[in-house]
Formats: structure tokens, sequence, C-alpha cells
């Protein structure tokens, strides 16, 4: 069975680098599934969850969005943030969370409504991705 090296990373550090049949990342446009050996591209990944297959074992990391480099044998994603799901915790989602969507219902101006939205946006993908990776 064919491999590829994956790297997935952010500014501050290294998360993950390995070998794997296939990766799924979240797109802009939808999921992208990445085999061995596909074609050269270049995308923005939107927060969500990438899975990294390798046989029958599964890495999951959560990615707060960023990039992916595709080149026939190696894949590297630079992400602007990313944890993997066994560094989760819940507890600690959960109250940003909710810190976020105060944020959100005091909405003191535009561009602080703006960001808070994202926030919250990427804090329920993190913590869905994490009950899942739970179950």
């Amino acid at each position: 069975m064919s491999t590829m090296e994956i790297l997935v990373a952010t500014a501050e550090r290294e998360v993950y680098s390995g070998v794997a049949t296939m990766l799924v990342a979240p797109g802009a446009a939808g999921e992208l599934g990445i085999l061995p050996k596909h074609s050269p591209l270049l995308a923005s990944l939107v927060p969500g969850e990438l899975r990294i297959t390798n046989g029958d074992h599964i890495d999951e990391v959560f990615i707060s969005g960023g990039f992916i480099e595709v080149q026939p044998n190696k894949v590297t994603v630079l992400a602007d943030t990313a944890e993997r799901a066994a560094d989760m915790d819940e507890a600690e989602i959960v109250a940003a969370q909710r810190r976020a969507e105060e944020m959100v219902e005091s909405h003191k101006g535009d561009t602080d409504m703006a960001m808070a939205e994202a926030e919250l946006a990427m804090l329920t993908a993190r913590l869905r991705m994490l009950r899942k990776h739970k179950k």
C-alpha cells in the first residue's frame, strides 16, 4: 500500500509528522480527501478536523484554519492553531465557548462581534470533534 508524508505545523511547533495512506481535511469549499500520488494542490482550510489514516489507525487533529499544500508524496498543513484530539480538555473548551457566547450576546461593536462569532464557530467545531472522538 502506498503512503505519503504528512506534516502538520503551526508557527510555534510541529503538531504531527508521520506517514499516512489517506488524509481528510476541512477545506473552505468542503472536505478534501487526499491519497498518495495526489495532484499538486494548494487550498485554504477552515476550522475543523484533520483525519490522518494509516492502515487501521486514525489520528485526529483539530485545526482552527490555515493552508494545505499537497505534493504527490508529501502533504504539509500550515495551521493557525492545531491540537491533537487526545490533548483536548472538554471543560476548558466549554468554558471558552460560554465566554464567546456572552461576548456575542453583549455585542459591543462590529469588530468585537465578528471576532466573537469567529471564536464561537471555532470552539463549537473543536467541541464537536472532541465529543465525536470520545465516542
